[in-house]
């Protein structure tokens, strides 16, 4: 059985720029996998490329073993590659719950009649703690409260793979915390999700697998304890934070 999703020899190039240069990944169904790097080292373009927003200069993306390189975003999310982004793309005029609705009815679930697409939009809003606002605006939402209701959207069509970029982003420590309930939500309903953070820290206690990154180029992965081991990606990381064994010296 081949891997839900599997990039072989993926690169980038803008103009003389090669942002990424020759990314193999394997994602098992059901697994959580933390993809990690400096600012800079490729992690938000690999996601473009992934989910058809961007074509790769070369390589393949394949899902369930079918080639599916170069797709647009629309074809790769009716095959269940659900996706937010690193500032929230929302409707900021609509209320939230109409804003989760959209999903839905672009989803597997717009078949249904609207009373069940939005029992089906509830439900969303309350896994990711906003039921109590789903009849404010988008604009209205504090940035915490945007990133989960982009969430809400991206969970609407039913995806079968998660692209998550930096959820964490910006958020005080209280939301960051908040954030990695709900990746260890997700994980648990069974979802395959791929996520981007910055930060080594925020999700090694529940990754199954850590990609790191660095200048478009792969530099390790594997079991979270044995990559952030590793003096690599401590170097790699090294006037950026702290690295994963301790204070640099």
């Amino acid at each position: 059985m081949p891997p839900l999703l599997q990039l072989v020899g993926i690169r980038r190039q803008f103009g003389g720029v090669e942002a990424l240069r020759g990314v193999d990944v394997d994602i098992e169904p059901n697994t959580l996998v933390a993809l990690i790097g400096p600012n800079g080292a490729g992690k938000t373009t690999l996601f473009e490329v992934i989910s058809g927003v961007i074509r790769p200069t070369a390589g393949c993306v394949r899902l369930d073993g079918t080639d599916v390189t170069g797709l647009p975003p629309h074809r790769m999310a009716a095959l269940g590659v659900g996706r937010t982004f690193q500032i929230a793309r929302l409707f900021p005029g609509l209320s939230v719950l109409d804003n989760v609705l959209v999903g839905v009815t672009f989803g597997r679930a717009g078949r249904l009649a609207i009373g069940e697409r939005r029992a089906r939009a509830e439900r969303l809003l309350e896994i990711v703690g906003l039921q109590d606002k789903a009849r404010a605006l988008a604009r209205q939402l504090s940035l915490g409260e945007q990133k989960r209701l982009e969430l809400a959207c991206a969970l609407g069509p039913e995806p079968r793979l998660l692209l998550l970029d930096e959820l964490t982003s910006g958020l005080p420590p209280r939301g960051r915390e908040e954030v990695i309930r709900f990746y260890g939500r997700l994980r648990r309903r069974g979802l395959t999700i791929f996520a981007i953070e910055h930060s080594f820290r925020v999700l090694t206690e529940l990754a199954d697998q850590v990609v790191v990154l660095e200048q478009g180029e792969v530099i390790a992965r594997g079991a979270p304890a044995a990559v952030l081991g590793s003096p690599r990606v401590a170097e790699a990381y090294l006037g950026e934070e702290e690295p994963p064994g301790g204070s640099p010296t």
